[in-house]
């Protein structure tokens, strides 16, 4: 083994171990207790649970009905059950504080992503959980360099 192998190892073990640290921090963290006792609370929950169950079933029907899309005659009934059941459990205090939590610490999460990509690169793209990303700036690793800040 050449040094130059002996230190990208020995580098390696640092930034392994530093990592497990970081995760231990975020462990620690406000954001994972709000995220665990939410997510406890909601799982203990007798009407949670029969709704997600409910839930299940009318999403299945729904996606039967959905391979027809329009067409289908019950299309329509089948996605309106899918989002009455969606509506009940939003309702319920321990689905909305744990969907809080849940995004609080999905933003706890990416906002560390960026400043370990953007510690590398200013160009690394940080890929996020919007189901609608934006286009240019804000997209992940744009840093006033991409055409649309020009």
């Amino acid at each position: 083994m050449s040094v130059g192998q002996y230190e990208s190892v020995v580098d390696m073990a640092v930034l392994l171990t530093n990592a497990y640290q970081l995760g231990d921090m975020i462990n620690q963290s406000v954001e994972v207790a709000e995220y665990l006792y939410w997510k406890e609370r909601m799982e203990q929950n007798a009407e949670v649970d029969r709704l997600v169950r409910e839930f299940a079933r009318k999403k299945e029907l729904f996606e039967e009905t959905e391979r027809f899309g329009h067409f289908h005659p019950d299309y329509h009934r089948a996605k309106d059950e899918v989002m009455a059941v969606q509506a009940q459990l939003d309702a319920i205090d321990e689905v909305a504080r744990f969907k809080e939590a849940e995004k609080a610490l999905d933003e706890l999460l990416h906002g560390l992503s960026e400043v370990i990509a953007h510690a590398v690169s200013d160009t690394i793209k940080v890929p996020g959980n919007d189901p609608l990303p934006s286009k240019g700036c804000g997209s992940g690793g744009c840093s006033g360099g991409c055409s649309s800040c020009s």
